[in-house]
């Protein structure tokens, strides 16, 4: 995700609000990411308008450089730029870009990656891995999508429409007689 900026001598966003005054985030031109001094809109033809339940969910955004370890709570979408290691994150959505990385366990509705999950993902919706993408461990979800590239070392599990993995029947063992 790449940062518009502002060209020398521009003039500035808006007043200056007095110091202790909180300043309400603008709506985000792609990904409900409210960023502070970004454009209130994109211009048109420029990307996808922001959903508007995306744009109202909790989320958390872990930018590139920074590293996160433990649990998140209350978080509705989680957006990975950085590193992240935790043992459980339940959350509606995941979003893992290409310079993410995430450790540990999520169970989320949907999620799109295009870094790197290590771990236990559960996607009660569907799972998307882009061709930058790749995911090793386990990952359970009830669509797939995987983009020509991306990849998955591990375990695959479908989910049926009782949110459980599907699991084939065991094999009779043949007895010895």
């Amino acid at each position: 995700m790449s940062l518009a900026t502002k060209p020398p001598g521009s003039p500035p966003a808006g007043p200056t609000p007095p110091s202790g005054t909180a300043i309400p985030p603008r709506p985000a031109p792609m990904g409900g990411v409210a960023m502070p001094g970004a454009p209130a809109s994109a211009p048109p033809g420029i990307g996808p308008a922001p959903r508007a339940a995306t744009a109202d969910r909790r989320t958390l955004v872990v930018g590139r450089g920074i590293s996160l370890q433990g649990t998140v709570a209350e978080a509705e979408r989680l957006v990975v730029e950085g590193m992240v290691e935790s043992q459980m994150i339940q959350a509606a959505e995941l979003s893992i870009s290409e310079t993410g990385v995430f450790k540990g366990e999520v169970q989320v509705e949907d999620a799109e990656i295009a870094g790197t999950f290590d771990g236990t993902i559960t996607a009660r919706t569907s799972l998307v891995i882009r061709a930058s993408g790749r995911v090793v461990g386990v990952a359970r979800c009830r669509k797939l999508m995987v983009e020509e590239g991306g990849q998955i070392s591990g375990r695959m599990e479908m989910i049926d429409d009782n949110h459980a993995p599907a699991v084939p029947a065991p094999r009779p063992v043949p007895s010895e007689a």
